[in-house]
């Protein structure tokens, strides 16, 4: 199944560097989906855990480039920390290859600071972001098409579950870019809040390196 922007939760090898995206509340759920790209586009999400408040999410498709020549897009993924009310942006140059997508970089921005480019690997030893499935349907069973109503609006869905069951996802080619409207799991639901269209990346600034070996030195 696929890890996003776990994508985003991929972050979690430079904590020794900075602050655990757990600790300021970057805290994203699996995503699964269909990945199709648009320029512009993405979803609003609200996401509920089991013993844990709501909380919302948006990712949307910032960019695109060409990485070796391949084309490449920026993925970004918006969301609050529970502590400050302040918002946190992260964003990934997400490439496919065959079956499976590929992180080649990715930037983040704590609020008021600039933002930084996010080393690919650790002081501690090479730990490149794995690669993600870019289709659910390799790894699931369609259960059939249904009509999904979320605050978005009404979607006909293919619904699909995990082969081992713990996992149900609703999918539309109506929305960008893993076709989500809903997500149920053994403890997470992800809702479809709304369509985004016309996104653009809200990283402001110029990235600045981030070197993990000094931030250690400097602990």
């Amino acid at each position: 199944m696929i890890r996003s922007v776990a994508i985003c939760a991929t972050i979690l090898f430079v904590a020794v560097a900075v602050p655990a995206p757990a600790q300021i509340g970057f805290r994203t759920p699996d995503m699964h989906g269909v990945w199709n790209p648009v320029v512009g586009a993405g979803g609003a999400y609200q996401i509920e855990r089991s013993g844990d408040r709501k909380s919302d999410m948006e990712i949307a498709v910032v960019g695109k480039e060409t990485v070796d020549d391949k084309p490449g897009y920026w993925l970004e993924v918006s969301m609050v920390d529970p502590r400050s009310g302040s918002p946190l942006y992260m964003k990934h140059l997400m490439v496919r290859d065959g079956e499976s997508i590929e992180i080649k970089r990715r930037i983040m921005q704590l609020p008021g600071r600039p933002p930084f480019g996010m080393p690919m690997t650790s002081p501690r030893g090479p730990r490149p972001a794995p690669a993600q499935a870019a289709d659910v349907r390799t790894g699931a069973e369609r259960v059939g098409t249904e009509d999904v109503t979320t605050p978005a609006g009404t979607f006909a869905c293919a619904h699909y579950r995990s082969r081992d069951g713990a996992t149900d996802v609703w999918v539309s080619d109506q929305v960008a870019p893993w076709g989500l409207v809903k997500m149920t799991g053994r403890d997470t639901t992800m809702t479809l809040l709304r369509v985004v269209t016309d996104a653009t990346t809200k990283i402001t600034g110029t990235p600045q390196k981030l070197d993990p070996a000094e931030m250690m030195r400097r602990r």
